[in-house]
């Protein structure tokens, strides 16, 4: 829990930073190199976010890959920061952090949609388009399969869920006929 009020903490940090200098979409971009180079590179994750190796040595290696990513300054001293405090180990955290920080300030919301089926591009225009109306702003829809749903889409935005399942109705139908 301290790790991600951490991550946050510096997220915000540098999202403000990156604001002041318009670099929100820059930045993020950025970071998601870093982030990816990490995610795919067992060896470069254990020599920067292992504290046995020096801190010197974990600032080098990340100003060369720096370097080579193309990082603005802004970053190249934000990674810098995240060594001295020893936070680099949070960089997963704050990355995702900054791009949830990013997204709200553009006004786009983030919905998990679970399907039975694949949906059509009309029918994800259509999901967008209505849950865009219901969030008060742009939707980006994480689509997941979900085999044990009958048919229908259960939406979640936030704690908020919408549950237009085929299995949600068949239980209401269910209730309702119970009642008499």
């Amino acid at each position: 829990m301290a790790r991600v009020l951490a991550a946050e903490r510096y997220a915000k940090a540098l999202f403000q930073l990156a604001k002041e200098q318009g670099e929100v979409s820059s930045v993020r971009a950025e970071l998601r190199g870093l982030g990816s180079l990490l995610e795919e590179n067992a060896e470069l994750r254990q020599v920067l976010l292992q504290p046995l190796h020096p801190a010197a040595q974990r600032r080098a290696v990340l100003a060369s890959i720096s370097e080579k990513l193309g990082a603005s300054q802004l970053l190249k001293n934000f990674y810098a920061f995240l060594v001295d405090q020893r936070r680099l180990v949070a960089f997963a955290a704050i990355e995702d952090a900054y791009g949830a920080l990013a997204d709200a300030d553009a006004g786009l919301t983030k919905a998990q949609v679970r399907t039975a089926a694949p949906l059509t591009e009309d029918q994800r225009r259509r999901l967008q388009s209505a849950l865009g109306a219901r969030a008060g702003g742009s939707v980006e829809l994480e689509v997941e399969i979900d085999p044990s749903l009958l048919g229908g889409v259960v939406a979640q935005i936030g704690d908020t869920v919408y549950d237009g399942s085929l299995k949600s109705q068949l239980q209401q139908l269910r209730a309702s006929l119970a009642k008499g």
